[in-house]
This record gives structure tokens, sequence and C-alpha cells, in this order.
């Protein structure tokens, strides 16, 4: 009896509709994580053979397609994504991009609509969302998404409570297009892990955030690298009433401390501290106040809080203000120790996973010979 050949070319086994529908190496995404994935970033990760999407909700609007033609000048070509929001107010400008330049893909939370999707796939740019709940991957793959990621709710930032191990075969089951994994992973072994359990390759913001190409500010940096406890990141309602994964700092402590009241007063003080940037104006401030008073504290609190986000991410991921802002982050930041650049990492993934697939695969042979030694010596 035969036993089973183990094969010798293991990255064959990292080549998946991922790796052929988006053009790149490794079945290896870096998300587009707000303030942090700028084209310096995806550029990075593309030349190390990931994928990357570029953040198109927090790059200014002028300078958005600066950004693209950057892109494509530094990689050769339209193989990287854009990611945005339908509820950003340059929608409109990001489809029309993405379309104009006929980049690889797009991500999004919040969905276009039929119409909107139909002109993508019509350009030939794949419609890739972040969904996490199976009910939201049903319905994205209805509407014609060609692929899906699923974020569990370890994952960093607006984040669901379904863990990956639980949603990942959930959807598997569910769709018939390709599912991207993304919540927890940063090594090797959790690529190899889901490349067994059925997906086409895993996604990763905080990895990629913790890397030497990331534009994130030293002090905010060191400060994601001495978080050791993944209690420590955390889910906080109190910034906007959703589900927020974020580290703990003292400014969330203080933010989830306060009363309601106290709460939009921290809201004003804070768009009054950076009103310049906000653009909400003195007057604009004394009336949401009033109206506070006379209605409900804290869901006012929440609405401005939720203006407020993006200044508060700017003050901690731009600034470098760490316990003054906001820190999205997985919880995987905590088995983070060091900063490598995305080629150290991405190369660091793939071959971790291929020494644990062709373990795997030795285990299966091994098992095989010992099987054949048996049914030779009862023969005997």
């Amino acid at each position: 009896m035969t036993h089973a050949a183990v094969p010798t070319d293991f990255s064959a086994l990292l080549r998946t509709p991922l790796t052929e529908r988006l053009g790149c190496r490794y079945p290896i995404v870096q998300t587009a994580m707000g303030w942090v994935a700028d084209a310096d970033l995806v550029v990075a990760t593309t030349k190390a053979g990931g994928f990357g999407f570029l953040a198109g909700a927090t790059i200014d609007a002028a300078k958005l397609e600066d950004e693209i033609r950057k892109l494509i000048a530094a990689t050769g070509g339209s193989n990287f994504g854009l990611n945005f929001h339908m509820f950003q107010e340059n929608a409109a400008q990001c489809v029309d991009l993405a379309i104009q330049y006929r980049l690889r893909a797009v991500s999004y939370g919040r969905g276009p609509d039929r119409k909107t999707i139909a002109r993508f796939k019509e350009a030939g740019v794949l419609c890739i969302p972040t969904v996490g709940a199976l009910k939201h991957a049903i319905k994205a793959v209805e509407l014609g998404a060609d692929m899906i990621t699923i974020q569990g709710g370890e994952g960093g930032g607006h984040t669901g409570g379904v863990p990956s191990t639980i949603l990942l075969p959930q959807v598997l089951a569910a769709v018939q297009v390709p599912v991207i994994a993304a919540g927890g992973y940063s090594t090797g072994r959790g690529l190899a892990g889901a490349l067994a359990a059925g997906a086409a390759g895993i996604a990763m913001g905080t990895r990629f955030l913790m890397t030497t190409d990331s534009p994130t500010p030293p002090p905010t940096l060191a400060r994601y690298l001495k978080v050791d406890d993944p209690q420590k990141v955390r889910v906080t309602l109190a910034v906007d009433g959703m589900r927020h994964r974020m580290i703990e700092n003292p400014f969330i402590d203080r933010l989830e401390a306060a009363s309601p009241l106290g709460r939009l007063l921290i809201a004003v003080r804070s768009a009054w501290q950076w009103k310049r940037q906000t653009g909400m104006s003195l007057g604009h401030m004394l009336g949401v106040f009033r109206q506070a008073l006379k209605e409900d504290p804290g869901a006012v609190s929440q609405t401005v809080m939720s203006a407020n986000q993006p200044v508060l991410l700017q003050r901690s991921m731009v600034e470098g203000f760490p316990d003054e802002g906001i820190l999205p982050s997985g919880q995987v930041a905590a088995a983070i120790g060091k900063l490598e650049s995305c080629e150290d990492v991405i190369h660091g993934i793939a071959a971790e996973a291929e020494a644990c697939l062709a373990a795997l695969y030795a285990r299966l042979d091994a098992g095989a010979a010992a099987r054949s030694n048996e049914d030779i010596q009862a023969v005997a």
C-alpha cells in the first residue's frame, strides 16, 4: 500500500481565488484604516506582494485623485483598492475615480446600492464589502459583492460582536463567493488556519498600522506597542453609541465615567478645542447645549462625539497625542511586540503559513506510512 506524497511547493497553497482575482502574490490584504492607509502604506504593501486599500474616507477630496495617481506611478498599475463609505460627502467622487482609473477593487462598510455596484462591475472593479454578521454577508452578496471580508469582534474600530472563529464558518457555508477572514490575524499560523477553514485569505489592519511603513506618529505607535493585555483593547459605546474597539486610554476612561451631561461637555470642549478643523461655530455649540438641556443629553453628546470622531482620530493618529484622542485597534495589538516593514510582515507570514501547512501534510504522510507498515506486518 502506498502513502500520499507530500508536496514540495507549499507556496502553491497560498495561491487562492483572492490572489487570482486581485492579482497579488500572497493572500494577504491591508485594510483601509482612517489616517493610516495612505498611498505610501499601500505602495509598501503592494510591492511586498500583498493587496492594499487606500483609505478614501479620510483623504481630503481635493487630494484623493493625486494619491491615486501617486500609487499608480509608484506601483506601475492600478492593482490596489479604494475604501469609501456612501455617507461621506465625496462618495460620488470615490465611485467615479475608482471607475475612471479602473482600480482593481473597492471596499466599503455601509454599501452602495445595486445601481452603483452594477457600475463597478461593468467597469471591472471588484466589490469587497466588510461585514460583521452573517445576515449582512448574505445581503451584500445579493447586492452583487464579488468577495466578502468578514471581521470578527476581535477586530478594531467599529466592529460586531461575533468572533472570527464563529463568523467565518457561518459565512463560508452561506455564500458562494470567496471569503476573506479579518479580526485577530497577524501571523502565518493564522493565515494557515484561515485557509484550512476555507477562506481565500486574510485581511489585517492593526498589523499594518504597527509597521515601519505606517504614517502613524512615533508616540502613538509606542502606545500601541505598550499594550500587552488583550483586555485593554476593548469595546466602548461611549464615543458614538456604537460598538467601537480601541485601546483603553485616559480620554476613553474619562468619557465612560462621565454622566450624560458630562459627556456632552467633553464633546463640546473637544469640538471647541479643535473648532478650526470641525468647522463648528460657537453659536452652533451653544445651540446644541441648549437643546441637550431640554431633550436627552446622552443622545446629543453621542451625536456631537460622532461628528468629532475624525478630529479625535487625527489627534492621536496624525498629531501624535495618543491619550487625547481615540486609538482604534484590534485585540491582536497585544500580541505584536515590535515594528517591522510591510515586506518583513508579509513575507514572514507567508513563510510561516507554508511551514504550518507543510507540517500538516507531513502528519498526513506519516500517518499513511504508519498504516502501510501495519498492513505489511499483518500480511507477514
